[in-house]
């Protein structure tokens, strides 16, 4: 297929500096998964990549971005158009293209992947470069670096001298976050009112106070509300119009002036005025475009090693690697990135972006400084100087300096001191013998002994395993317990209450926080809990899990449980594969395996096979297609008639899984047809009519399947699973998406009686074993698959696994948790 003009088929029209590079010889695609995230109604998805091997992961995400500004705008072509070209003329010609990328979906976000030459092939590569030949500038930097390790160092020994000891909830906080909580909990308490702290950002909805409820006896069943969409403090004008000045005089669209001020504030204007790099933090604008509208504002004054350019590129580098999952990366990657947007000094400008606070510096690896112990090893000369031993050094691990935002340095910090809290806070001596004696099956036993000695248990298998926690759940409110599960979807809620035979043990991690579903706070503000079991835990993100684990009581127990196989959160991090690869608790490995043909094809997947399975019921059935465009006449046929007529499976009940959301067979183009067979109409509301399936997304990382009812001037009204939603106008453009057909990554935590997984020829870049396993495990009862890859499908399960993300928690989880505590079990 052709592909259309600035779009890579099969992705969600990210710009041509963003498009993912060609697979390598052997291996599987470089770039991201096309359906990656955003911060607009497609943005419920991870940033999964299909890579093909995990060399220089770290490097593949950042680099690629800069490899357009490296060859068409060397550091001397910088200069020069500031001096030759006309500021209005340059900044038209940099920022005019914004108007259609920026202003028109200002949420859509780029999600580049492609590997670079210059990234190292051993991913060792250290920040410091040859000793040798460094001049001053790099040793003014080596220096911080090991201040960084210094403090690094000295925050891991206080924590191994505090492990031993009870943690108070929200101990382990600082900055930014104990404000937070302070915050929240002076709100819970009464003594300020929430107006007080309007204009701040929290990283979650501060949650209701409520009445502690000490038995499951006195605990209500999920209690029917309407969820709050998240909404924006409204813009004055008066802001709005000195920004739309500033864009003006700057040669940008006005159109952007109210993302602007969503972005920066109501000092927006004064902040683009003295630093017009900050229109970096417009989601949409290009690096080259904030470079002319910086020409256009500062003429002469700015060029390629500005400060404040620099400092906003790595500000923009490291965002961009957040939405593709990292919550640091490697410094090196860093300046090569940097090095590619026609920075002369990159190790100048990672140093002047950690010293005005963009981002924060780690050591990973090796010994941030030498200890006390290695002053018996060397020998002092005469003036006290140490001679290094020349062994020592041949056998030290080297250090790798890494660069991450403060937000997901303190959500990692703080959720690895919560774990912690909750290892150490446990009764281990809980004998739950006799409720493990009356277990459904040996898994669901062994996870029930388990839990009943370690405050924090993960539990991992597919989708017939999700039985064990229910069974856990069950056994923990016999004994007196307060326990709840928390799933990630509303249909995940479902499902488990309807294992449990109690609506009142199952909520979403969105209403257990908001307060809108679960047991409510205790007297101290945390959750009135003993036990809480998370279902479909890989999709939790770093932030998330961070506030979740906050919000436990010393003493509670934690149960994370999911299927490793599938793909990963949409936020940043990785918390449940870190978690399990620290080792930092017991592990309880399910042995119910998932039933049926289709759990015997994802079964195979799971571990790189595409098998040929038996289903005399027809429960898998493959539709090879030529082209994209026989892809959506099949689709909408097998959704409309063949399904239905098969397995008295309405349509309403099916589900299409496709790889990206642009091209000529994403969801766009696949809703578009089956909203013309399924629900014709001219979009009276908004683009939607009653009726229409649509999928709501309220934040980033959230996709919430719904039915559109009707509208008013309150704005649209949906039906999720039952609880009315209302998004206003204002919002539905950006959070509402016609919902027949989903990406995988939005469709992850769910599943529909009937899915049909859409595969068309471009979409084999996309393609991942993750990918495949979460897609094709969604249909209950039957699975098709309009299959138009070749041999892309199986050549993704064998060889293309999950993208690696760059994080900081499993380092942190090791060093704070005990050996003892991390004894497996299953």
């Amino acid at each position: 297929m052709t592909a259309l003009p600035g779009e890579t088929p099969g992705t969600d029209d990210a710009p041509a500096e963003d498009a993912p590079a060609a697979p390598a010889p052997g291996g599987g695609a470089d770039g991201p998964s096309p359906d990656g995230p955003t911060a607009g109604p497609d943005a419920a998805e991870a940033p999964e990549a299909a890579a093909g091997g995990a060399a220089g992961a770290d490097a593949v995400d950042v680099v690629a971005e800069a490899a357009s500004a490296s060859s068409e705008e060397p550091p001397e072509a910088v200069e020069e158009s500031a001096k030759t070209q006309k500021p209005s003329e340059a900044a038209n010609s940099s920022v005019a293209s914004a108007d259609g990328s920026a202003a028109e979906e200002t949420s859509e976000a780029s999600a580049d992947g492609s590997e670079s030459a210059e990234a190292s092939a051993d991913g060792s590569e250290t920040a410091e470069g040859s000793a040798d030949a460094a001049p001053a500038a790099e040793l003014s930097e080596a220096q911080a670096e090991l201040a960084a390790q210094r403090e690094l160092r000295e925050r891991i020994e206080k924590r191994k001298a505090e492990k031993a000891a009870p943690i108070s909830a929200g101990g382990g906080l600082s900055g930014t976050a104990a404000d937070l909580l302070a915050a929240v909990r002076a709100v819970e308490s009464g003594e300020k009112a929430g107006t007080a702290f309007f204009a701040r950002t929290a990283p979650a909805p501060a949650p209701a106070p409520a009445s502690p409820r000490p038995a499951p006896a006195a605990a209500q069943p999920p209690r029917p509300a309407v969820p709050e969409v998240p909404a924006q403090q409204a813009a004055s004008p008066e802001a709005l119009e000195a920004v739309r000045a500033v864009l003006a005089q700057g040669g940008a669209p006005e159109a952007l002036a109210r993302p602007a001020v969503d972005a920066l504030g109501e000092q927006a204007a004064e902040l683009l005025r003295t630093d017009p790099w900050h229109l970096l933090a417009v989601s949409g604008v290009r690096p080259e475009q904030a470079d002319g509208f910086a020409r256009a504002l500062l003429g002469s004054e700015c060029g390629p090693d500005d400060g404040r350019r620099t400092a906003a590129l790595v500000g923009r580098l490291l965002e961009q690697a957040a939405l593709r999952g990292h919550t640091a990366l490697d410094a090196a990657a860093v300046r090569t990135a940097l090095a590619g947007h026609a920075v002369r000094d990159p190790d100048a400008a990672v140093l002047n972006a950690v010293e005005e606070g963009v981002a924060l510096l780690f050591g990973e690896g090796g010994d941030a400084e030498p200890d006390e112990t290695d002053a018996e090893d060397g020998e002092q000369d005469e003036d006290g100087v140490r001679e290094a031993d020349p062994t020592a050094d041949a056998d030290a691990a080297p250090v790798r300096m890494l660069l991450g935002l403060d937000r997901y340095a303190l959500a990692e910090e703080s959720l690895a001191d919560g774990l912690a809290r909750l290892v150490n806070t446990c009764e281990k001596t809980a004998d739950w013998t006799e409720a493990a004696a009356g277990a459904p099956s040996p898994s669901a036993a062994e996870l029930i002994r388990t839990v009943a000695s370690a405050g924090l248990v993960v539990h991992s298998g597919g989708e017939a395993a999700r039985a064990e926690p229910a069974a856990l759940i069950a056994a923990a409110r016999g004994l007196g317990l307060r326990a709840v599960g928390a799933a990630h979807s509303e249909d995940g809620r479902r499902r488990l209450a309807a294992a449990t035979g109690d609506p009142a043990t199952a909520v979403t991690l969105a209403g257990l926080l908001s307060g809108a579903q679960g047991p409510g706070r205790d007297e101290d503000g945390a959750l009135a809990l003993d036990l809480l079991v998370v279902l479909d835990a890989p999709q939790l993100d770093v932030e998330g899990a961070a506030v979740l684990v906050e919000a436990l009581a010393d003493g509670a127990r934690l149960v994370l449980s999911g299927d490793p196989g599938v793909l990963g959160s949409a936020g940043a991090g990785r918390v449940f594969a870190d978690v399990l690869a620290a080792r930092a608790c017991p592990q309880v490995v399910s042995r119910t395996p998932d039933p049926g043909p289709i759990g015997e094809l994802v079964s195979g997947i799971g571990i790189g096979e595409l098998n040929q399975v038996d289903a005399p019921g027809k429960e898998v059935v493959i539709v090879p297609v030529r082209d994209a465009g026989e892809a959506v006449h099949r689709t909408v046929q097998l959704v409309a008639d063949s399904v239905p007529r098969a397995f008295s499976i309405p349509a309403e009940e099916t589900q299409v899984i496709t790889v990206g959301h642009g091209g000529a067979a994403g969801t766009r183009a696949l809703n578009e047809a089956l909203k013309q067979r399924l629900n014709p109409g001219p979009g009276r509301f908004g683009g939607f009519d009653p009726g229409d399936r649509v999928v709501h997304v309220p934040a980033p990382g959230r996709a919430v399947p719904g039915v559109v009812r009707s509208a008013d001037g309150e704005g649209l009204h949906l039906d999720c699973g039952g609880v009315p939603v209302v998004v206003p106008q204002e919002r539905v453009e950006s959070s509402v998406r016609h919902g027949w057909a989903l990406s995988a990554h939005q469709a992850a935590g769910m599943r529909w009686p009937a899915a049909v997984v859409v595969l068309p020829g471009d979409a084999a870049q996309g393609l991942s074993r993750p990918w495949v396993y979460t897609a094709f495990g969604r249909g209950e009862r039957h699975l098709s698959v309009v299959h138009g890859v070749d041999r892309a499908l199986p050549h993704a399960v064998a060889e293309v696994p999950a993208q690696e993300r760059t994080t900081r928690l499993r380092p942190l989880l090791e060093a704070l948790l005990t050996p003892n505590a991390a004894s497996s079990t299953g």
